[in-house]
């Protein structure tokens, strides 16, 4: 299978199924001398893993990861790190009908298609466990930025059409309720709005807000390498997300240039903008304002009302879907949203060190 790496100088490569032994990722290019353990790693974990509210899936998962390369003495070398989850909850029998049939808004067509052969047992390597792999690798991107004073942040926006009227500051309340929604009272509407779809054995979609703190001007590439290009290729590589919007995104199409364009100043001494409409990215290219970013997430496709498709046999049938799936996929995406952000970020500054000669005398010369 191609297509299984992410990133130019910090690349990761995920690997391992649903219902395999395990899922894991490699991540080459992290510069030598970070301090790291699986005490950094696994609290990502934790806020992506299965089990945690009604609105999850019902598989327990501890997900608890082992670094198996990498790391000598509590720091890492510089050489490849490798980490592995175990799968320890896989009921496979859950999906022997699956093997018969094409699951409407699932990959079960698209992977017969491409490879005349496909792992049903929760949707192999097109299953949201597959995410495992980039949140740890996020995880370790993330604490390298931290170093340099950067952040990446997601919540919840909405919850079908409930929708937060702005971006909040203070994201503590993302902790206090089980949608990672920063908006107690949103929080409280979304949770009557899926407790009623669950009812109705349907589910909801939503979106995701992410922003990127401390990225100073000028990173990012002009053409192919954009900036904004590369975290739109990093969400939509995520497998229930339908869309990507940076700044005000769609919004944009509706405003005159006099609206969308944001006016330059100077404060404290050194360039800045009176407005954010782009989200920190003009050209490709940072501008040293925050990164904002929106992704559109789809309804969880396992419902469990009766549905019409068709087999592999190319006969039609109603099938009705069985097994442990969320109502919601947006609460535990959030943290796969962040890691992805973070990972495209790290890599774009480490590409950013070869771009003038003045950063590589700074490095190499005595």
């Amino acid at each position: 299978m191609h297509g299984s790496s992410f990133g130019n100088l910090f690349r990761i490569t995920t690997w391992g199924e649903s219902h395999g032994k395990a899922i894991g990722v490699t991540v080459d290019g992290c510069p030598a001398g970070l301090e790291l353990s699986e005490a950094d790693i696994q609290p990502y974990l934790n806020r992506r893993k299965p089990g945690q509210s009604i609105y999850a899936t019902p598989r327990k998962e501890d997900d608890g990861v082992s670094i198996l390369s990498g790391i000598f003495e509590g720091k890492t070398t510089g050489t490849p790190i490798s980490m592995i989850v175990p799968n320890t909850s896989a009921r496979s029998k859950d999906y022997s009908d699956i093997a018969g049939y094409y699951r409407p808004g699932h990959a079960d067509y698209t992977f017969d298609a491409k490879y005349g052969f496909r792992d049903y047992r929760g949707g192999g390597r097109s299953s949201g466990r597959e995410t495992i792999g980039r949140v740890a690798a996020g995880a370790i991107a993330a604490k390298a930025l931290s170093r340099l004073g950067i952040v990446c942040q997601a919540w919840t926006r909405s919850i079908g059409p409930i929708c937060l009227s702005q971006d909040p500051e203070d994201l503590s309340a993302c902790m206090d309720n089980r949608l990672y929604m920063p908006d107690p009272d949103a929080a409280i509407q979304a949770e009557t709005l899926l407790t009623e779809k669950m009812a109705d054995h349907d589910s909801v979609g939503g979106t995701i807000r992410c922003r990127i703190k401390g990225v100073p001007a000028g990173i990012g590439d002009p053409v192919f390498e954009k900036l904004d290009a590369r975290l739109a290729h990093a969400m939509m590589s995520i497998g229930a997300v339908k869309g990507v919007e940076i700044g005000d995104g769609f919004d944009a199409a509706l405003a005159c240039g006099s609206e969308n364009n944001d006016p330059f100043c100077i404060v404290d001494g050194k360039p800045a903008k009176q407005s954010n409409h782009a989200g920190g990215i003009l050209g490709g290219i940072s501008d040293g304002s925050d990164i904002l970013l929106t992704v559109a997430v789809k309804p969880t496709p396992s419902i469990f009302q009766v549905q019409h498709t068709i087999g592999k046999n190319m006969t039609e049938m109603d099938i009705q879907i069985k097994g442990r799936h969320d109502p919601i996929i947006v609460p535990r995406a959030v943290v796969v949203v962040e890691c992805m952000a973070a990972l495209t970020v790290f890599d774009a500054l480490l590409a950013n060190m070869t771009a003038r000669m003045d950063y590589v005398e700074q490095l190499y010369k005595n």
